[in-house]
């Protein structure tokens, strides 16, 4: 049997066409499952609204744990954004996690605040804390500052848990803008469910650059003046609305943002806490309590999503810190299917071993390094004068033509549902990036999860990467 170039490179256009309708028809079942689970909430939400909740006796008990690491620059603002909440019951746990600039001295004198006596109720390990503040005022009762030796994101996490004293954990970036009703809408799982335990919730986040913010509330969305802040906004309309809300539909959701997750406080220190020296914390925490849930608990359970935007944060708008966001998303993620690598296509857990975990790993990583050796294939191709450029080109068309397809379905789903951006010059803005995202941003975005994966597999970098932020302590940021 001859085995000739014309073969090889024959069967090699037939595994990328079976890759492409894959891809295609997962990418679209879920897209459909999204669409559907979407309009039952918007149904469900015009028949019971949610500030129907705010007189019930039987709401939960709420604690917000906020970590802070030099945030001098505008944690008084974000401190009093999220004293602004409206729910009857709840406290507010901000850890300053061993900042090297003013921020402790500016919330002392912003709040008043004083140390005190405290008395853990969990036991989760972390670094050493050295003091425990509260207010002097009254009209802060509820708000308590930490202040401990750095540790990283889920040691300080971990800290506020275990001086936590209500039955529900709230878990936010300490420089997002939550909405005024949003523990309520985040809540609302927790006591509908009646047949299955409710142990996490998330929400949809919003990108809050050049917008409009007074007292700590957004009251004008825009659209960002940067394109890659415009980028940003396509990639998570697509990725909220049109793939997690399916997800939670289907029970197979994996990851809870870490800038916005309501947790079953109990459920969380039994499963561990948030695990030290990952820096992909937030999805690590949901797989291991799908994991505690079913090989410990062996409860039925719910992870669900809110499709409301809940949630507002910056975005990165410079290159380069964008760059090294999705540097630790991809090593974080790496982290976390390596370290629960056991329930990979394991009956044992059920659809989430079966289908949510196996497709996961093969849509955010396997297909990296494919499209990688794809277009290296058609490059080398290319300079020898073998490329099939017919087939290609029809290849491209295809990919294309579906990419557009899902993000104008996003664009579409986020416009009839909550219609944020209520100006056409902002709707015709977002189909124009929509049209050339493919040719700048994921090029870019590609890049930087390959070097991500470099950087984990070879380089062994294991560290968060600096974020820096303007803030929002301007009317607009």
């Amino acid at each position: 049997m001859n085995i000739t170039f014309e073969s090889i490179n024959h069967i090699i256009e037939i595994l990328f066409l079976i890759i492409l309708v894959g891809v295609v028809i997962s990418y679209l079942t879920l897209a459909i499952v999204s669409v559907i689970a979407l309009r039952k909430h918007q149904i469900k939400g015009r028949y019971k609204p949610v500030n129907d909740l705010i007189s019930s006796k039987y709401l939960p008990g709420i604690t917000i744990v906020a970590p802070a690491y030099n945030e001098g620059k505008t944690i008084v603002e974000n401190v009093r954004s999220i004293l602004s909440i409206s729910y009857s019951d709840f406290e507010i746990i901000i850890v300053n996690d061993g900042s090297k600039d003013d921020s402790l001295n500016k919330l002392i004198e912003a709040f008043n605040l004083a140390p005190v006596k405290y008395v853990p109720t969990a036991t989760l390990e972390t670094a050493p804390v050295r003091a425990v503040y509260k207010s002097r005022n009254l009209a802060y009762s509820h708000l308590v500052i930490i202040d401990k030796e750095n540790g990283g994101k889920a040691d300080a996490l971990n800290a506020g848990i275990n001086l936590s004293t209500k039955k529900l954990l709230l878990c936010i970036d300490v420089d997002c803008i939550i909405e005024n009703d949003g523990l309520l809408k985040l809540v609302r799982p927790f006591l509908e469910e009646k047949d299955k335990q409710v142990v996490a919730v998330g929400g949809v986040i919003r990108i809050v650059n050049s917008c409009e913010v007074k007292d700590g509330k957004v009251v004008q969305v825009n659209l960002p003046d940067g394109w890659l802040e415009r980028f940003q906004v396509l990639e998570y309309f697509r990725v909220f609305t049109l793939s997690r809300m399916g997800w939670a539909y289907l029970r197979g959701l994996l990851i809870i943002s870490g800038a916005l997750g309501m947790f079953d406080k109990d459920i969380v220190v039994k499963a561990g806490g948030y695990r030290h020296g990952i820096v992909g914390e937030d999805m690590e925490l949901v797989v291991r309590i799908h994991r505690y849930m079913r090989e410990v608990a062996k409860k039925k359970y719910v992870v669900d999503f809110i499709p409301d935007p809940l949630c507002w944060t910056e975005a990165p708008s410079d290159a380069n810190v964008l760059s090294r966001q999705r540097n630790r998303w991809s090593r974080g993620f790496i982290e976390s299917i390596f370290a629960h690598r056991k329930m990979m296509l394991n009956p044992k857990f059920g659809f989430i071993g079966l289908v949510s975990f196996p497709y996961t790993v093969f849509m955010e990583w396997i297909l990296i390094p494919i499209e990688f050796l794809g277009i290296a294939y058609v490059l080398i191709t290319l300079s020898m004068g073998l490329l099939n450029i017919p087939f290609y080109i029809f290849l491209f068309i295809v990919v294309y033509s579906f990419f557009l397809m899902i993000t104008l379905l996003s664009i579409l789903s986020e416009e009839i549902t909550y219609h944020h951006y209520n100006r056409k010059i902002d709707l015709v803005k977002l189909m124009l990036m929509a049209m050339v995202e493919p040719f700048f941003y994921h090029p870019l975005n590609f890049y930087w999860m390959v070097k991500g994966n470099f950087d984990y597999f070879f380089r062994g970098k294991r560290e968060w990467g600096k974020m820096e932020r303007r803030g929002f302590d301007e009317n607009i940021i």
